[in-house]
């Protein structure tokens, strides 16, 4: 049976990325994002938001991008995975369990404001950035799609 673990959020950054380096190399970055819904409380009428938050990890050149574009405060956009863990908490010894999301796209939303590139160009703010990973499922661009000799008239 197949099975799907997808996040996919939308927030604003609650503090700047933190960057690592691990001993072999690979970069870390993490960062919390909130994202908050609000609805009508049934009593009083009055509109109560709900704001969540969400630690979420990049690694690689994800993480490096991340690092280098995201700031506090800025809205974006990350699809990933859920990671439960569980740690014992130094100073009460109790075990705490903990859900991280593991980013494979990140996408940069709003203005161009704040941003490092000459005359405040990011390089790209709207396009996604991915992880990089070699998909099998890209044809050749030369490879025939088998629509070639169809006629451009819709017969409907």
């Amino acid at each position: 049976m197949a099975s799907v673990n997808k996040v996919i959020l939308l927030g604003n950054c609650g503090r700047d990325p933190e960057v690592r380096y691990l001993p072999s190399g690979q970069a870390v970055a993490n960062v919390s994002i909130a994202t908050s819904s609000k609805r009508k409380d049934k009593n009083s009428g009055e509109t109560i938001e709900d704001t969540q938050w969400h630690r979420v990890t990049f690694y690689d050149r994800l993480a490096e991008i991340a690092g280098e574009y995201v700031k506090k405060g800025r809205p974006i956009y990350v699809e990933g995975r859920l990671k439960y863990g569980v740690y014992t908490d130094k100073t009460t010894g109790v075990e705490k369990n903990t859900v991280d999301i593991i980013a494979t796209e990140l996408q940069l939303l709003g203005g161009r404001e704040g941003m490092g590139g000459p005359s405040g160009d990011d390089g790209g703010s709207r396009s996604p950035a991915r992880a990089a990973a070699p998909t099998a499922s890209k044809a050749p661009a030369a490879a025939k799609s088998g629509f070639d000799d169809m006629d451009d008239d819709i017969p409907f």
